[in-house]
């Protein structure tokens, strides 16, 4: 594993994973344009807990209030937004956990084509850029609107829609505002990193050999670049909208179009 190889493949994983944009789209893109090749399950583990690290640092406050929240809750205090918004996220995640399971045993190489990968992209970057144009955003997240926004995320499963994309495209379609949206979206991504961490973790126990230091280089690149990512999306996507991430998409899945051809 070479370095530079870990570092370009770990930034990617740290930026896409929250944008808009597609990471499955982007992983394709390093072997097709410069020869990179994947570098195997372990990396892979490697550069989702980094950025589940750096989720769970930049919403570490939240994090926490909800988590007592809930505990209070059991102890017979009454319920606030904090625990709500734990509950919400709860059911949320729920039917992604469901159809995930299905997808991954019956349907996942089937769906990881390059042209599955190239349409989805610019289709749901169209109907991202639709809902971001029609949006009232006048409503708070309520556990129907959790609930809907849990269901959409299914659709992330096929590559190339974006789970981060769907997610924030249906909190729009929903009336939910640009930032409320993306906060829910990126706290909705929590458990499901976690859980496909922990399940590629058990498929690495066998591995003869690690490269330790490529791996600790691997989490931090995408932890830091991901932290980045929250921070900067959060702090200017009420300002500049969705739109230049909808032309991204339509010229990046244009480019997977023409590479395929």
């Amino acid at each position: 594993m070479e370095p530079l190889n870990v570092l370009i493949l770990a930034i990617i994983q740290g930026i896409t994973e929250f944008l808009p944009i597609s990471s499955s789209a982007h992983l394709i893109l390093p072997s097709k344009l410069f020869g990179l090749t994947d570098q195997g399950l372990l990396f892979d583990v490697a550069v989702h807990f980094g950025t589940l690290l750096a989720v769970m640092l930049y919403f570490r406050q939240k994090i926490g209030a909800m988590i007592c929240s809930v505990l209070g809750q059991a102890k017979g205090q009454p319920l606030d937004a904090d625990g709500r918004l734990a509950w919400q996220i709860v059911l949320a995640t729920m039917p992604a956990v469901i159809v995930g399971f299905i997808v991954n045993l019956y349907f996942e190489e089937a769906l990881r084509q390059v042209w599955i990968i190239a349409v989805t992209t610019i289709v749901f970057g169209l109907l991202l850029w639709w809902a971001d144009s029609n949006a009232r955003s006048d409503k708070t997240i309520t556990l129907k609107i959790a609930l809907l926004i849990g269901l959409a995320q299914c659709l992330a499963l096929i590559p190339g829609v974006s789970r981060s994309g769907i997610t924030m495209t249906m909190a729009l379609l929903l009336g939910v505002n640009r930032h409320t949206g993306a906060e829910f979206s990126f706290l909705l991504s929590i458990p499901l990193i976690l859980a496909a961490t922990l399940l590629k973790l058990i498929d690495c126990l066998n591995l003869p050999s690690v490269d330790w230091s490529m791996l600790a280089l691997g989490v931090a690149a995408s932890a830091i670049s991901a932290y980045l990512c929250i921070h900067w999306f959060l702090a200017f996507i009420e300002k500049i909208g969705f739109l230049p991430f909808v032309i991204y998409r339509l010229l990046l899945g244009a480019l997977l179009l023409f590479l395929i051809i």
